[in-house]
């Protein structure tokens, strides 16, 4: 790889998030060596719930090797379907490669998902690349931080947030980028833009739990039901339940807690690690049966529930800042809706990795073209969940038949409902052929760079299939 100067940079990024971790496997299959990862906790564990992660971020994590673990510890999604509060379907989406893509859609569990990226991070970069319990507090590259010039360095630092740590306190770093994939509360964005304030609130929150039960539908299908200020959510997620012939269903309830024209948008004051009485949310959901599930059930027998309230913020006109840029929710935090965060950081972490490699003489310019990439399109995908995005056809459905219906088509136009899913795949960058075409092309990547997943996280295939 021709670095010009003649060394390897020095990549420092704040935050082991998805987007962090992604970023440095990334950038470690590019070339790069000299990578550091500064992460806040004290502690990386499978605390957590589940997520999606799309077919044009799964393609990107195949691409550095990741597909057997994934395999053997998600779900690949099988369908998506759509259902009124009465329970009345409005449509049902085959999902991956069911629908046709060269690579699957997975539910996974996120905090199985984050230790199998930090697992991988560990075994190819060494685990004295992470180094936990520190929280980015400021940078520093010039007194022109905003300009255009800045130095050949940028200067990271540190504050200590547990005592407990067994890694040695590093208060600062000097390196040749700051990558700040530090979280929707991200400090290096409060610093770049100070006058911002809190996420911006949805007002509504959800309450989220895991389940292990018999399975539903096929075993792999989510369940989206209810409208915009009322919905459920629930989907299997672990690839070790299933082998036992069970399903581990992640679940979500979403209310409206405060009125959409509340021009108050500061989000309520919650710890997402507590957990809270069902109390707060269960009741507009008793009677609801959606897709052979009773969410009743499902909330009563789940042990623990945990809230959090639906914020995303709005997008800006830069990440980039001399040697400095931002990616995943601290670039652009969005709502939880069209199974799209995580994909995009992993979106985010490819591009990056393409710009740098094509630039690493001229950091500065590499992030200006990341930026230039990935800023436009992941804005559009922030404001169109604030309009619902796929889920889009709840609304419709309940506002055109409140009262049910025995036939969607009666309510919506087919070309109509089933549009809203294209339009919304186009924006979000996961559009069946543009990612089909991109896995033809980068077919065996992975095997001709000899890149494989930590053994622990993978099973034979035959268990995998069952």
């Amino acid at each position: 790889m021709p670095f010009l100067p003649d060394k390897q940079p020095r990549i420092i990024i704040a935050g082991a998030g998805i987007g962090g971790l992604t970023t440095a496997l990334s950038l470690h299959a590019a070339g790069f060596t000299d990578i550091h990862i500064f992460e806040a906790a004290s502690n990386l564990t499978t605390l957590g719930v589940g997520i999606n992660v799309q077919p044009s971020a799964v393609l990107i994590l195949r691409n550095l090797g990741l597909l057997p673990a994934l395999k053997s510890t998600a779900i690949e999604t099988q369908e998506l379907n759509f259902y009124n509060r009465h329970g009345d379907a409005i449509l049902s989406e085959p999902r991956g490669e069911s629908a046709g893509y060269a690579v699957p859609q997975f539910s996974i569990h996120r905090g199985e998902f984050q230790i199998l990226l930090l697992d991988t991070v560990k075994e190819r970069l060494g685990s004295d690349r992470v180094h936990l319990s520190h929280a980015l507090a400021s940078f520093e590259q010039d007194e022109n931080m905003l300009g255009d010039s800045p130095k050949d360095t940028i200067t990271a630092r540190f504050v200590r947030k547990s005592d407990l740590a067994l890694q040695p306190e590093i208060p600062e770093m000097t390196g040749d980028v700051l990558i700040a994939a530090d979280g929707i509360n991200s400090v290096a964005r409060k610093l770049l833009y100070p006058d911002e304030g809190p996420p911006r609130f949805s007002g509504r929150i959800l309450w989220r739990g895991c389940h292990e039960q018999e399975p539903y539908l096929t075993g792999a299908s989510m369940v989206w039901a209810g409208h915009a200020d009322q919905k459920f959510i629930a989907y299997p997620i672990s690839g070790t339940s299933m082998r036992k012939g069970k399903s581990l269903v992640n679940w979500i309830a979403e209310l409206r807690v405060r009125d959409k024209d509340d021009p108050d948008l500061t989000p309520p004051p919650v710890d997402w690690t507590n957990v809270v009485p069902k109390s707060k949310f269960e009741g507009p959901f008793q009677d609801w049966q959606c897709g052979g599930l009773s969410m009743k059930q499902l909330i009563d027998d789940t042990d623990k529930v945990y809230e959090f309230p639906m914020s995303d913020r709005d997008p800006v006109d830069r990440w980039s800042f001399g040697r400095l840029t931002l990616l995943g929710d601290a670039a652009h935090a969005m709502y939880p809706i069209g199974s799209n965060g995580a994909s995009q950081a992993i979106i985010d972490a490819e591009a990056l990795t393409a710009c740098l490699s094509n630039n690493p003489a001229d950091i500065s310019l590499a992030l200006q073209q990341y930026q230039a990439i990935r800023l436009p399109p992941t804005a559009k995908i922030v404001m169109a969940n604030r309009a619902n995005g796929p889920d889009h056809v709840l609304q419709l459905a309940h506002e055109r038949a409140p009262d049910g219906f025995k036939n969607i088509f009666d309510v919506i136009p087919r070309e109509e409902l089933e549009g809203v899913g294209k339009q919304y795949k186009l924006i979000a960058g996961f559009e069946m052929d543009s990612v089909n075409q991109k896995a033809k092309e980068t077919e065996g990547q992975a095997e001709r760079a000899g890149l494989k997943s930590p053994a622990k996280w993978t099973v034979s295939e035959k268990s995998v299939r069952g």
